[in-house]
């Protein structure tokens, strides 16, 4: 039985803040380590690696951003240049979100935030990093999902997919099972989309695979998230 609780490093120059986490981190069954700057992170990153780093963008010094790229590149620890990152930060544009994001960032939660938001999103970040790589096809109910060629099928017809439909189809397959949020959504696709897009494109795609869009069974909303492509267990 492993009892070992994951490990979050939080990275941000409010110590009030880092206090604040520490302690409800800590209620939440996480070990909970803090740094002020990005340099004060590079140092206990070179001390030991955590689960996943909470990474504010705004602190002296390296910026999150310029910090995100040097861990990304493997420059601050060669082993950590995997190592899941949540962006926290007050910059909540989607111009700053998507940067975040193709700068290398796993999430990115703006400020002021709700701290039940921020485990959720903290574990479904640990999910994703710990979960096997997906199967080449995805069944759920009456529809199968060919990840390679993006082609969705129920029984022996073809269902028709937009090119971003069959994009957002073709994420949601690689998570099965995971709740999304719309900025890791909006990162996965060709063309950068803006929470509304993304509901858009949902809203299509219930209408394709949904008997009651209104009631979905399978592209579930998640509160405080986003959304997730519900399969069963036996099907996947």
């Amino acid at each position: 039985m492993n009892d070992r609780k994951p490990h979050i490093l939080v990275v941000d120059d409010d110590r009030a803040l880092r206090e604040l986490l520490h302690r409800f981190l800590s209620d939440h069954g996480f070990a909970v380590s803090g740094a002020g700057s990005a340099e004060e992170a590079a140092a206990a990153l070179a001390q030991t690696l955590p689960d996943l780093a909470v990474l504010d963008v705004m602190m002296p010094g390296d910026t999150g951003f310029v910090f995100l790229e040097r861990l990304r590149k493997g420059e601050v620890r060669p082993d950590a240049a995997r190592l899941p990152v949540l962006m926290l930060t007050a910059m909540g544009d989607p111009e700053d979100r998507i940067q975040g994001l193709r700068r290398g960032a796993d999430d990115y939660l703006s400020k002021p935030f709700e701290p039940e938001e921020l485990v959720l999103r903290i574990r479904n970040v640990l999910g994703r990093a710990t979960t096997q790589a997906p199967p080449a096809v995805i069944r759920f109910g009456p529809f199968t999902f060919d990840l390679a060629s993006q082609r969705l099928t129920r029984g022996q017809a073809t269902v028709h997919l937009t090119s971003g439909e069959a994009q957002l189809m073709a994420v949601f397959a690689a998570h099965a099972g995971e709740a999304l949020s719309r900025d890791f959504l909006s990162s996965k696709l060709t063309v950068p989309a803006t929470d509304r897009t993304i509901d858009v494109q949902v809203t299509r795609l219930r209408k394709k695979l949904e008997e009651d869009p209104r009631q979905p069974q399978y592209i579930q909303t998640v509160r405080h998230l986003g959304y997730a492509l519900r399969v069963n267990t036996g099907e996947r």
